[in-house]
C-alpha cells in the first residue's frame, strides 16, 4: 500500500524515545473522526501503545447534499491533524502512514484538501480504497473474530460509508476476507439527511428499511444463503456505535475501552437499546457521558444500520471491537519491516 511516510527523529525531543525497532504512528482520518496511534513493537505479531489521540471533525459535514468538504470542516480537521503531528514528533516517530477513507473519496476538492494539509503539517494523506479500508479493518480486529463457525461477518459503520465482510475462516490457514461490500451510508451522511427529523418509531424504522437493498447486494454477491440461513457464522462490529452500545449495555458511566473491546451483547439488547436512544431527544442523549454532543445526532443513524444487518442476519449476539484501522495500519508497516530485515539477513528476494 502507498502513502507511508519516512520520518527523520525529531531534533526536538527533550527526552529521546530509544526503540530499538522504531516508533510508528497510524493516523486514520474518517468522515467523522481524526484517530491516530503511536506504537513500538512489542512482540513478533504485536505491539505496544504509546501515544493516542482521537477527535470528531465532521470532515463530511454537508457533503452529501454539496458534493464538497465545506471550508468549516477543513478548518476542524486540519487543526487536528496538527496535533497528530505534534504528538508524533513528541514521540520521535520514525514511520507513518496516514490513510483517509470515503469523504476524501467523494469529495470533489479531495485533493486539494490533501494538499492543504501536506503543506500545513507534513502529513501526506494516503486516500484508499473501500476494499484497502476492508482489509484494514480486518486486520485489526480479526483477533476478536469467533472460531466456533466457519464464517464470520464483520460490520464497520463509517462516518461516509459503512463496510460489509464475510469472512472465510473454514481452511487451516489465517481467516481472510472473501467478500466485502461497501455500502454508501454512514452516520455523518445519514445525519444530514435525516438527523433533524428523527423523532418518532415510524422515522427510525423507515431508516433501518433504507438499509435492506444494501443488505440484498452484499448477500447476493457473497453467495452467503446457505451459511446464513443455517448460521454458520459468527459477527463482530467495529465502530463509535457498536462501542457506544457495549458500553451503554454494561451500564457504564464513563466509556472503558478494556471492558468494551472483546465483550459480545445480545441481539435484543442492542434492538431495545437502539430504539431507546431513535426515541430520547438529541439533549438527553447528549447528556449521557458515553455519547456526548458531538455524537448525539449521530448514534441513531448507525444504531439503524446495525439494527438493520441484525434483523437481517438473526445469529443473536455480537463481538464488539473497539479497534480496527490504524490497528491494521501498525500491524502492517510493522510486517512491512520485518519481512524487509528477514529479507535481508537471509537473502529472500524481496
Amino acid at each position: 500500500m502507498t502513502g507511508r511516510q519516512y520520518l527523520p527523529p525529531s531534533e526536538h525531543l527533550d527526552h529521546p524515545l530509544a526503540f530499538e525497532d522504531g516508533v510508528y504512528a497510524a493516523v486514520d482520518l474518517g468522515t467523522n473522526n481524526c484517530r491516530l496511534l503511536v506504537a513500538v513493537p512489542d512482540t513478533d505479531n504485536g505491539f505496544r501503545v504509546v501515544d493516542s489521540f482521537s477527535r470528531i471533525v465532521r470532515l463530511g459535514e454537508g457533503l452529501s447534499r454539496t458534493g464538497e468538504l465545506c471550508d468549516a470542516a477543513i478548518d476542524r480537521t486540519v487543526d487536528a491533524l496538527a496535533v497528530c503531528a505534534e504528538i508524533m514528533q513528541r514521540n520521535g516517530v520514525q514511520h507513518c502512514h496516514a490513510i483517509a477513507t470515503e469523504a476524501c473519496r467523494r469529495a470533489t476538492n479531495g485533493a486539494a484538501f490533501s494538499s492543504q494539509v501536506e503543506s500545513k503539517t507534513g502529513l501526506v494523506l494516503d486516500v484508499i480504497t473501500a476494499e484497502q479500508e476492508a482489509e484494514l479493518t480486518f486486520a485489526g480486529c480479526s483477533p476478536l473474530l469467533d472460531d466456533d463457525k466457519p464464517f464470520g461477518v464483520v460490520l464497520d459503520i463509517g462516518g461516509g460509508s459503512s463496510e460489509l465482510m464475510w469472512i472465510d475462516q473454514s481452511g487451516t490457514v489465517e481467516p481472510k476476507i472473501a467478500h466485502y461490500h461497501s455500502i454508501p451510508e454512514g452516520v455523518v451522511t445519514l445525519a444530514d439527511q435525516f438527523g433533524a427529523t428523527m423523532n418518532n418509531q415510524q422515522d427510525y424504522e423507515d431508516l433501518i428499511t433504507r438499509i435492506s437493498p444494501w443488505l440484498d447486494a452484499f448477500e447476493a454477491e457473497a453467495g452467503t444463503a446457505h451459511a446464513m440461513k443455517n448460521q454458520q457464522f459468527t459477527m463482530l462490529g467495529t465502530s463509535g456505535t457498536v462501542t457506544t452500545l457495549g458500553a451503554l449495555h454494561l451500564g457504564l458511566r464513563r466509556y472503558e475501552r478494556s471492558r468494551v473491546d472483546g465483550m459480545v451483547i445480545d441481539f435484543d439488547s442492542i434492538d431495545a437499546l437502539s430504539s431507546k436512544l431513535a426515541m430520547m431527544t438529541c439533549d438527553a442523549r447528549a447528556s449521557h457521558p458515553c455519547i456526548g454532543p458531538e455524537r448525539a445526532d449521530l448514534v441513531v443513524m448507525g444504531c439503524a444500520i446495525l439494527v438493520a444487518v441484525c434483523r437481517r442476519w438473526p445469529i443473536g449476539r455480537l463481538r464488539v471491537a473497539d479497534r480496527g484501522i490504524r490497528e491494521g495500519l501498525l500491524i502492517s508497516m510493522m510486517a512491512e519491516d520485518r519481512f524487509s530485515t528477514r529479507s535481508h539477513i537471509v537473502g529472500v528476494a524481496e
